[in-house]
């Protein structure tokens, strides 16, 4: 087995006991993302000679025959919306096209405390505003597992690189999925935290009461160790809360209740999903997700049909009032004078670092008409780089959270969507009530194929339906593989009470 494909663990002890050194790993891996990458797209930026000078500093110290954290010397990719000084962060977008991040994200300075190793920033859709990876505005994601299929999104780069074994571990953000669906799709474990138990300090904004920063993994044990690493209090984001450390035993397995709710093996929302096109779940979804159920069961977990109706059926149209107000207000800053792409003199276009890629992958660039045309007034600027500056998802979302935001509709759209919020947290309180943890489909279906739902924003939307809920009362869950359908990956999702992280790991880890 090449050192490529072990895990955190193996990887540390190979290091240690001098099997390889850290920059040979490190270079192992920029030799085959250089020459795979071409084919799966899962990088926007490679970040070589930062990740050289990190390998080589570990190798001093155990040269020097000193302790080196679990983490030291592991190779690992960031999705391009969390900062690392002096290396350039997009968002996915053309308007931050040329961005060079002046300040590391506090998980980023955890994790080089730690001589993790970074190789480079990863693709996502634009301003995390997708299900596929596709509404990048440089270039589509392709799938690991097959590549006529999207990886999902949005941080559909960062499972990719999992998935492609370029690199150990990745980092991802959650806003609805965005962790946990790529992750299913891709056949790896991606964990979303609770809200606040990773700091967001770093993190570009999309919507700020439900981001979340996670790690992408290629086991539920290498998922826990980099989340006890970049998780904790964090004085630079007040919503962040200081974890306990106290570790989930499962000391007998009959004594653990799993809820499934009946909702999400029915069509989530009712008989208009037909209308929208879509059948609910996949039948083959069902049977794999099902199956991994079963194998608790009969390990001795005590199996409990629930019902989450607030949860189901209502979340996806709460969370899409909610976030794209809170998008409406962080994309807000984005106005061609302060900092990003700026249509002041028509003369200047941004650089394109990927011009090879950009035309190869023209059919899925982000077009708007009216460029090159005249700048005049201040207005001008503000409209003209913001049309050309953002794509199609993005405007269409800051169009949605200002019309919900706008006078005469706040109350009927916005303040309405916060209290369907605030009864769906109390439908999971109620459930939690009566098990410990909750076990459903990540996903609807596999994998889709590129371009299959691109036009058609209300069917990728869809996509989510099983982890929206999830997101709007701030709980943990993690998305772990449970099967295949014709090789495509099927994801099973576990959901826990907030800041019960180490218990869906545990329960996710167990030997069945």
């Amino acid at each position: 087995m090449e050192p490529t494909d072990l895990t955190i663990a193996k990887i540390h002890q190979g290091l240690i006991k001098k099997e390889f050194s850290a920059l040979e790993l490190a270079k192992l891996l920029l030799d085959r993302i250089k020459k795979s990458d071409k084919e799966i797209n899962a990088f926007l930026t490679f970040t070589e000679d930062l990740a050289l000078l990190q390998a080589k500093k570990i190798d001093e110290i155990i040269s020097k025959k000193k302790e080196i954290p679990i983490l030291a010397g592991i190779p690992f990719a960031v999705k391009d919306n969390i900062l690392i000084e002096n290396v350039r962060c997009t968002a996915g977008s053309k308007i931050l096209e040329n961005y060079i991040a002046p300040y590391d994200a506090t998980c980023i300075k955890k994790l080089k405390s730690q001589g993790a190793i970074i190789l480079g920033k990863t693709n996502l859709d634009e301003f995390a505003m997708g299900s596929s990876t596709e509404h990048s505005a440089f270039f589509p994601t392709k799938n690991p597992a097959d590549i006529s299929r999207v990886p999902g999104g949005s941080s559909g780069g960062s499972a990719a690189a999992v998935a492609a074994n370029f690199c150990s571990f990745a980092l991802g953000s959650d806003t609805c999925g965005s962790i946990r669906q790529p992750a299913a799709f891709c056949g790896v474990v991606g964990l979303k935290p609770t809200y606040g138990a990773v700091s967001r300090y770093g993190l570009v904004a999309m919507a700020s009461s439900l981001d979340q920063i996670g790690p992408i993994a290629k086991t539920v044990e290498d998922a826990k160790i980099v989340f006890e690493a970049i998780s904790g209090k964090d004085p630079l984001d007040s919503t962040s809360i200081k974890t306990s450390n106290i570790q989930y035993l499962i000391s007998n397995i009959k004594d653990l209740k799993i809820g499934v709710p009946k909702e999400y093996f029915a069509c989530p929302v009712g008989s208009r999903m037909d209308s929208y096109g879509a059948k609910g779940i996949d039948p083959e979804v069902e049977k794999k997700v099902r199956a991994a159920i079963k194998k608790y069961e009969e390990a001795g977990a005590k199996i409990e049909e629930v019902s989450l109706p607030f949860s189901t059926h209502h979340s996806l149209a709460t969370y899409y009032l909610i976030m794209p107000s809170e998008v409406s207000a962080n994309l807000a800053r984005y106005d061609g004078i302060k900092y990003g792409y700026s249509k002041v003199d028509p003369g200047v276009k941004p650089s394109a670092r990927y011009g090879a890629k950009s035309l190869k992958h023209a059919p899925y660039r982000n077009k708007v008409s009216g460029a090159g045309s005249e700048v005049g007034s201040l207005m001008d600027v503000y409209l003209k780089s913001r049309a050309e500056g953002f794509g199609t998802e993005v405007r269409r979302r800051i169009m949605l959270g200002t019309y919900a935001l706008s006078a005469g509709y706040y109350d009927a759209y916005y303040l309405k969507a916060q209290k369907v919020r605030t009864l769906i947290i109390k439908n999971f309180q109620k459930v939690f009530e009566k098990v410990d943890v909750l076990m459903t489909p990540t996903t609807p279906s596999p994998a889709f194929k590129l371009g299959e739902r691109i036009i058609d924003p209300l069917s990728m939307y869809l996509s989510d339906i099983y982890m929206a809920a999830v997101s709007l009362a701030g709980l943990p869950a993690i998305s772990i593989p449970c099967g295949e359908i014709q090789r495509l990956p099927v994801g099973l999702q576990i959901i826990g009470k907030q800041f019960e992280e180490n218990k869906i790991l545990a329960i996710a880890d167990l030997p069945l």
